[in-house]
């Protein structure tokens, strides 16, 4: 099982093994979840920078792409 010191400010280098398996990349932040009394480390997984948009092309349902691109550009 890898195993990791901690430093006097508090700090830990994640094993490298372990970095692998969560597949995380230097800058990603990780999560610490706490279940009956033990923590787990999990990668942190954000919303997608794409969730503002979602339902955003609803209301164009069923209109004419080409109608569209004209009314976009001033041409309607």
């Amino acid at each position: 099982m890898p195993k990791a010191k901690v430093t006097s400010k508090g700090q830990i280098t994640i094993p490298k093994e372990i970095r692998e398996k969560l597949g995380l990349e230097p800058g990603e932040a990780v999560e610490f979840v706490e279940e009956k009394g033990e923590f787990r480390i999990r990668r942190h997984v954000g919303p997608s920078p794409f969730a503002q948009y979602r339902g955003y092309l609803a209301t164009l349902q069923g209109k004419n792409p080409n109608r569209i691109l004209d009314e976009l550009r001033g041409e309607a």
